[in-house]
């Protein structure tokens, strides 16, 4: 989900992503990190709303893995949108799972209009993280909460030349900010019980092997989805991975509650 509204996501990078992380999703780990980010909570029967839902493959696992009553995707790129439409009608939840194309800033939404709020690996694009966070508070039932992972920064120092060399090769809208940060930002909003797990161990070696797979065993299924911007996606696995093994790349899955009243 970027900040400015423009797509940044297009097919050659869609096939790239989905090569490398499966269908349906723009980030490592897939159903297993949804399941991952959601331990020990239940969300069966619940309304969730899902930031940056990207191509829909989150919503999907929200539903049939974890028994969602239903689900509100959100993202400001129309392309990634319209896959996770299709998708959802080819595996016959439209039902239960929709879609809305929405504008950086304030969500469109009712207050306390949903029980959970999830986003995996979206917030990245969003600059202001006070300002969300006040926002998925706003729009969660008390009681509710927020559950997800992001991609965060190690530390805040500055950016060393390999996070610079992954900065700009990657070519996307990122707002990197460190874990600290992002706790900070929660507890602002007024989340109770706020938790972090730190998964920078388990990105290093995702990225290395997602990094050899490409220029290697996948290459050749590369090269036919995106031809000569192969070695364009190599490249930037290889910067991910280098900027992860210098502790400057630290996912983590955060959770934060509403109080009842």
């Amino acid at each position: 989900m970027s900040g400015h509204g423009e797509d940044e996501y297009d097919g050659s990078f869609i096939h790239a992503l989905e090569l490398v992380w499966g269908e349906g999703f723009l980030s490592p780990g897939g159903e297993d990190e949804v399941a991952k980010a959601l331990e020990a909570v239940d969300i069966s029967g619940k309304s969730v709303l899902d930031i940056g839902s990207g191509v829909g493959g989150v919503d999907i696992a929200l539903v049939r893995n974890h028994g969602a009553g239903s689900v509100l995707g959100i993202d400001v790129e129309r392309t990634v949108t319209e896959h996770a439409i299709a998708r959802a009608e080819r595996e016959g939840l439209s039902d239960r799972i929709s879609y809305r194309v929405i504008e950086p800033g304030p969500f469109p939404l009712e207050d306390e209009s949903f029980d959970v709020v999830f986003s995996k690996d979206a917030m990245i694009h969003i600059p202001d993280k006070p300002a969300l966070f006040a926002e998925v508070y706003r729009v969660l039932k008390p009681g509710g909460f927020f559950s997800g992972s992001d991609w965060m920064r190690g530390n805040e120092e500055p950016a060393t030349p390999e996070m610079k060399r992954w900065l700009d090769v990657v070519g996307l809208t990122f707002e990197l900010k460190s874990q600290e940060q992002y706790v900070a930002a929660l507890k602002q909003a007024g989340f109770e019980d706020v938790s972090l797990v730190d998964r920078r161990d388990w990105i290093k070696d995702v990225l290395r092997d997602d990094y050899e797979n490409l220029a290697k065993h996948k290459n050749e299924a590369l090269r036919a989805g995106v031809g000569d911007d192969a070695d364009k996606y190599v490249e930037i696995w290889h910067a991910a991975w280098e900027t992860a093994m210098v502790d400057q790349l630290a996912p983590g899955h955060l959770r934060g509650f509403k109080p009842a009243g």
